[in-house]
């Protein structure tokens, strides 16, 4: 069983081209504890808060591959959402398959090009706690096709939409009556041409201030300074090796 229902994000994992320091950063940043797997996993590791798993992270894929963290929503079949996302002009990047025992999992484009995964629990259901200093908080798409994305998500998850009142043009995902995930148009001259459409993870943290400053001290940047919006302070934060990942105190 997932701690998530099927059709909301569950998991997240980092692709890096150096884990020994990934794990190093990370478990500073954040508190974690990392727990690795065997060669047969690639040294994958699961990441821990106390005694629950919050995110991952492996090797890159490719070479050129850029290290960036991944969304995952949960599903009842990746084979099912696999063809949702060939039907509603997605691509699939890697074909459904098992990992071990764990689980099932498979790498999509969306039909505006953001990458995301699907995760199918077996023994591993995903990240068991949310909301809390250290764990995931929100997942946000970039797209420069919002409306495109919303038939697609719609088509393939049974996703609905909010879009929000105000000058920021944002919409908030909606699964089963619930908010699971946000929005935002990738418009005017902060976005570069050539960054994709991707999806944003956001986890949670204490003090933002005091988060994007131990980024820096542990050889990471900063790409958005601590800022203050109607939903809390957050910053948007690099990794030593250039992954962008966020961070609020709502």
């Amino acid at each position: 069983m997932s701690a998530v229902a099927p059709g909301v994000p569950g998991w997240i994992d980092l692709g890096s081209p150096d884990l020994d320091a990934t794990r190093a950063f990370y478990t500073e940043l954040f508190g974690w504890t990392a727990h690795t797997g065997g060669e047969e996993f690639g040294g994958y590791t699961i990441f821990n808060l106390g005694d629950d798993a919050v995110a991952g992270a492996g090797p890159l894929f490719g070479e050129g591959q850029p290290p960036l963290w991944n969304t995952y929503v949960i599903t009842d079949s990746a084979d099912d959402i696999a063809a949702k996302v060939e039907a509603n002009g997605g691509k699939v990047l890697m074909a459904p398959g098992d990992v071990g025992e764990n689980g099932r999992m498979a790498v999509f484009l969306d039909s505006g090009g953001a990458a995301f995964s699907v995760w199918q629990p077996g023994t591993m259901p995903g990240a068991t706690t949310f909301n809390v200093p250290g764990a995931l908080s929100w997942n946000e798409l970039m797209t420069r096709d919002p409306a495109g994305a919303k038939s697609f998500y719609e088509a393939v998850f049974g996703w609905g939409h909010e879009d929000q009142p105000g000058d920021v043009h944002y919409t908030v995902w909606t699964h089963n009556g619930g908010m699971i995930g946000g929005m935002m148009p990738m418009e005017g001259d902060m976005w570069p041409a050539e960054l994709p459409a991707h999806w944003m993870v956001y986890f949670a943290v204490a003090d933002t201030d005091t988060a994007a400053a131990r980024c820096v001290e542990l050889g990471g940047s900063v790409a958005v300074p601590p800022t203050d919006i109607p939903q809390g302070r957050f910053s948007v934060l690099n990794d030593p090796h250039g992954a962008a990942f966020s961070v609020i105190k709502m």
